[in-house]
């Protein structure tokens, strides 16, 4: 039991940290939990750039068939998810939130668990490839509230 107490406390610790790679930083990395047998996820963070312009061009996870870069879009009164080939992160914040910019899971293995958690790793043009841990929150979450990532830099 007590080995169960140590190791939820380092991973809860861990999750507090930022991930860092070059000038750029990830956290609040989180995902909403699956809605039934929804065969598709998403991810949502905020990254942070305090040095030149990149771009997120992908990203890579076990958990799916396939992890696209998404955005929605409006188009004749209707919102639409298109893949888009990279992310923008210019200097200052970058937010992928509902309703926007997004990590895409598509053919999940099995549904998003609340409470559980799952690496992803992003790659960035300039940076390079980042792992980063995703917190799963409940069905319908719109915020990262207070779970963030944890991950170093691949080399």
């Amino acid at each position: 039991m007590m080995k169960q107490i140590a190791l939820a406390s380092a991973v809860l610790m861990g999750l507090s940290t930022p991930s860092f790679a070059g000038d750029i930083s990830v956290e609040g990395v989180w995902a909403r939990a699956s809605a039934g047998m929804a065969r598709a996820g998403a991810a949502f963070m905020t990254i942070k750039n305090t040095g030149t312009a990149d771009k997120l061009v992908s990203a890579k996870a076990d958990v799916s068939k396939t992890v696209e870069l998404h955005t929605h879009l409006h188009e004749d009164g209707i919102m639409k998810m298109r893949q888009v080939k990279n992310i923008a992160v210019n200097k200052g914040m970058t937010m992928l939130k509902p309703g926007g910019l997004h990590v895409m899971f598509m053919g999940l293995n099995e549904p998003l668990k609340e409470g559980s958690i799952f690496p992803l790793t992003l790659v960035f043009e300039k940076a390079g490839e980042m792992n980063v841990t995703v917190m799963v929150k409940k069905v319908g979450a719109m915020g990262m509230g207070d779970a963030h990532s944890h991950g170093k830099m691949k080399h």
